[in-house]
């Protein structure tokens, strides 16, 4: 490994689903194939998966990050499937809690400083719940593998005009329950994440918080929350410097910030929120940061896609986008 650049991580994601797919045929392109990526997984399944999409892979074994070497597909290998665990497609336990395992022991690697972040690749919540019940998804189980307790999901997508974040107050719950997580503290929090992530790489971010319900309440005629609990958060932001508007109405503020430039992010209230136009605008490409994490996290915008699995379908550029943008976290603005 060159002394200038620490590697970044890339867990495969669970083996019967598309992520350890990608990383192969993009390793098969002649990316990855470097010390500045290494991939945590089980070198057996990435070994039988190369023989399944008939590409010539050199996968190297490494026992820690620092032992990247140039012209292979480095691995640190978690030794816990066997190229006949290997079950394209198919929920399957075993690769379920394989897949938590890879993300666990580099999110270890990030905290000590062995890689420079972490690009997960799709894990399958049920198959992960057939081992552990509690599993909830990603973001939630770095955050508290890290001990982060205010964190959020912040999707990113270029756009004609230039690019899109939306972080979301809740996302992996009931509707129900997201309605009673919208609370003034927690909108805060949010706008405060977005703000110092989208400083980075813009001076003054321009940030649009949406309204909970319809026409962000139309004045008390759908709901107090919006009046009661988001736009106190939003004046207390301003007060603090942060350009934060709103609450803007959720069916036109994605029309003002993509087709008049108006905002550079968005905060939401819940997941379909942000998670259904972002998707419509950019499926193949957009990017899943975790805010409020003392490591750097990214991760591709889809599940694992067991319907097309190992059949050369999944496009790549998922994959190309979520590491770029984990590096271009690590630059300084």
């Amino acid at each position: 490994m060159t002394v200038e650049r620490v590697p970044m991580a890339i867990t495969m994601g669970d083996a019967s689903g598309v992520g350890p797919e990608l990383v192969l045929r993009r390793a098969g392109d002649g990316a990855l194939l470097d010390d500045s990526v290494v991939v945590f997984g089980d070198a057996a399944i990435l070994r039988h998966g190369a023989e399944v999409l008939g590409i010539d892979v050199p996968v190297a074994v490494v026992e820690r990050a620092a032992d990247a070497s140039p012209g292979v597909l480095n691995v640190v290998d978690a030794g816990l499937l066997r190229a006949v665990d290997h079950r394209p497609g198919v929920l399957d336990a075993a690769s379920g809690a394989a897949a938590k395992s890879y993300v666990a022991a580099a999110t270890d690697a990030a905290l000590a400083g062995q890689v420079a972040g972490i690009v997960t690749m799709p894990m399958n919540k049920e198959a992960t719940q057939l081992t552990d019940p509690t599993f909830v998804g990603h973001t939630e189980f770095i955050a508290e593998r890290c001990g982060a307790t205010s964190v959020t999901m912040m999707l990113s997508a270029d756009h004609p005009g230039g690019s899109l974040a939306v972080t979301h107050v809740s996302t992996h719950c009931s509707l129900r329950e997201a309605i009673d997580r919208v609370t003034e503290d927690r909108v805060l929090d949010v706008i405060r994440l977005t703000h110092s992530a989208l400083r980075r790489f813009i001076d003054t971010p321009r940030i649009a918080v949406c309204g909970l319900n319809p026409h962000a309440g139309e004045h008390g005629l759908f709901g107090s929350e919006d009046a009661d609990r988001i736009a106190p958060a939003i004046r207390r932001a301003g007060g603090e410097g942060i350009d934060a508007s709103g609450p803007h109405p959720a069916d036109t503020v994605f029309f003002q910030a993509v087709h008049r430039d108006r905002y550079d992010a968005i905060v939401v209230m819940y997941h379909d929120q942000g998670h259904a136009p972002m998707k419509l605008m950019a499926f193949d490409t957009g990017v899943n940061v975790t805010l409020g994490l003392p490591i750097i996290r990214t991760s591709v915008d889809h599940g694992t896609a067991f319907d097309i699995a190992w059949t050369g379908q999944a496009f790549t550029d998922s994959l190309d986008h979520a590491l770029a943008y984990a590096r271009r976290l690590t630059t300084p603005f």
